[in-house]
Parts: C-alpha cells; structure tokens; sequence
C-alpha cells in the first residue's frame, strides 16, 4: 500500500483553478515547465498507447493563433464578442500548453478510453502547476473545435483533436472559492 500524502490530499482538497485572464508574466522557464509536463505525462493510460502529445506554445505561437481568430470566427459565423473573447485568449496568454488527443489505433483500448486518458493530462498538467505555485486553466473554445484552426495553426493531423489549453502564469489575484458540488447528492453508496 502507498504510503499517506496528507500534503498531497490537502491541496487536492483545496485546488482552484485561476482565471486565465488573471494570469501575467513570468511564466514558467523550460527548466520550471519541464517537471509539469513530466508530471502530466504520468497520467492514467490503458494499454501504454501514449495517446495524446503536447505542444507547448510561448509568446510567438500565441499570437499567431490569436491572429487566426477573427478569419476563422467570421467565416463560422461566431459573434464578435466571442470572437474577440477567443482572440485575447491567446494574445494575452504567455504560456500555453495544448494537450493534443491523439489516438492510436487498437483493439484492445477503445477511442474513449484514449480521449478520458488525453482528458487526465489536462488535469495532471493543471494541478501539478498550480501545486508548483503557479496560476494555471484549463481552456478550450470554440477554436479549439475548428479543424482549420487546429490544422493552420497546431498542424494536428484529421485524426488529432485538442483536449485542452493549458494557460500557466504567475498570478496577480487570488479568486474567491466558489461553490462545491454536494457529496450527499452527486454520491451513491450501492452497499449490496
């Protein structure tokens, strides 16, 4: 049996994601980063298969998926105010990590079970940054969901989808805690 990790249990028991909007400059370095991903990496996978890989996006990157956004949100029809919502999601971010689900072909490990394991490095990466100190969020949108966007500016292949961005920063406000599900009504103890 593992060993306790109360530390461990502690902060799952009080982690809150920061607003990615809330988060500015420094990011974390590629040495400070680097254990992130690690950690992520360290997620659930059935089969070994590895299905998903990361792409982590600086300054640069950023800002030329920000420039996507309005040709891709006009020619969807997307209102302007989430186009521009989408836009700033990028060209104000400093460091973004996109998880890129990207399943392997298998008989014994069914496509969902590769997208809930694509969907645990989100998770993982986004709580080993915030036990790191670092404010992070994990975002999609609407982009996220355009094979235009995503072929144009992340190069996944047709097979490729984006599970998550990772937004990493320092953070400049500490949001308010805000309301936790009810274990009495989302937990059933099936006892025989």
């Amino acid at each position: 049996m593992p060993q306790p990790n109360q530390a461990a249990l502690d902060f799952l028991l009080s982690r809150r994601s920061r607003p990615a909007k809330t988060l500015v400059g420094p990011a974390p370095s590629r040495a400070e980063l680097e254990p992130l991903l690690e950690a992520a990496l360290r997620s659930p996978d059935h089969g070994k298969l590895e299905p998903w890989r990361l792409i982590v996006l600086e300054r640069k990157a950023l800002q030329k998926l920000a420039d996507l956004i309005p040709e891709r949100g006009t020619a969807l029809g997307i209102e302007p105010d989430k186009i521009t919502k989408g836009q700033d999601q990028f060209a104000k971010a400093d460091l973004a990590v996109a998880v890129i689900e990207s399943p392997v072909l298998s008989e014994k490990v069914p496509a969902i079970e590769q997208s809930y394991s694509a969907a645990c490095v989100c998770l993982q990466l986004l709580n080993a940054s915030l036990a790191a100190g670092w404010g992070a969020n994990w975002l999609s949108g609407w982009a996220s969901h355009d094979r235009d966007f995503v072929e144009k500016g992340l190069g996944l292949t047709p097979h490729e989808k984006v599970a998550g961005f990772i937004h990493i920063g320092t953070e400049k406000v500490a949001p308010p805690e805000r309301p936790r599900p009810n274990m009495e009504t989302k937990v059933t103890w099936l006892l025989d």
